[in-house]
Order: C-alpha cells, then sequence, then structure tokens
C-alpha cells in the first residue's frame, strides 16, 4: 500500500480527510489516479445522521443518536486485500433547547470523533491484512 487512491464519492466528508490525513502519517503516499497507485481503498458508503432517541412529555426531543456508517473495501491490482466490510459507530447526546448553539457544536465534535474511530479501526484491518 505504498502508493494509495482512494475512489469515493464524496472527497469531503470528515471520514475521507482523516483517513487520508492518517494514510500519509502512516508513510503512505496518496495519489491522485488509481493507474498511479499499488493499492485502491474504494468507499463504497460514507453516510452520517442523527435521530432522536427519547422526546419529553411536551413531544420535544431530549435525546439524540449521531450514526455514522462507511463501507469500504481495499485491492491491490485485481487481489483483494480487505473484502468489503461494513462499520457503523454511534453516540448519543442529550439535547436541551436553551443551549442550541452548544448542542449543535457537541454534534459535530461526536461526528469527527466517531469518524476518526473509524478511521482507527480501518487502518488496523488494513494492517492486519
Amino acid at each position: 500500500m505504498a502508493r494509495t487512491y482512494i475512489r469515493a464519492a464524496d472527497t469531503h466528508s470528515e471520514f475521507y480527510w482523516q483517513l487520508r490525513r492518517e494514510l500519509e502519517a502512516a508513510g503512505v503516499e496518496v495519489v491522485d489516479g488509481a493507474s498511479d497507485a499499488t493499492a485502491v481503498f474504494t468507499v463504497y458508503l460514507d453516510d452520517t445522521d442523527q435521530r432522536v432517541l427519547s422526546v419529553s412529555a411536551r413531544n420535544i426531543p431530549t435525546e439524540y443518536e449521531v450514526y455514522y456508517t462507511v463501507q469500504y473495501g481495499i485491492t491491490i491490482g485485481s487481489d483483494t486485500l480487505v473484502s468489503v466490510q461494513d462499520l457503523t459507530l454511534t453516540r448519543d447526546y442529550t439535547y436541551d433547547p436553551t443551549l442550541v448553539l452548544g448542542k449543535s457544536r457537541e454534534e459535530e465534535l461526536l461526528r469527527e470523533r466517531i469518524a476518526g474511530d473509524l478511521v482507527r479501526i480501518v487502518m488496523e484491518q488494513a494492517a492486519v491484512q
């Protein structure tokens, strides 16, 4: 994986950028095309959102769950290094309508941390292969 191309529909996602930074920190050269690469890291799915976990008696959300799902695979030439894998991580946070700005930032930080955790799992799986 000395020269890796990351094939992804969304090259602006948190997962994509954290993966790229981790690969570069590990000494991998991330290239701009599959023809220049010794390995291709394909991100088939990169999805994040939140859902309501609980509501108050007045039907106001009081707890949310942030989730991040990725589906990926790694190939070297015609050989499969890591077959298609699905990973989903979640975190919950309480919601207070009087602290909207702070909770918005909390959600953003949770999303960044989840993406970082996913990248670490992916890097570990790639290292085992």
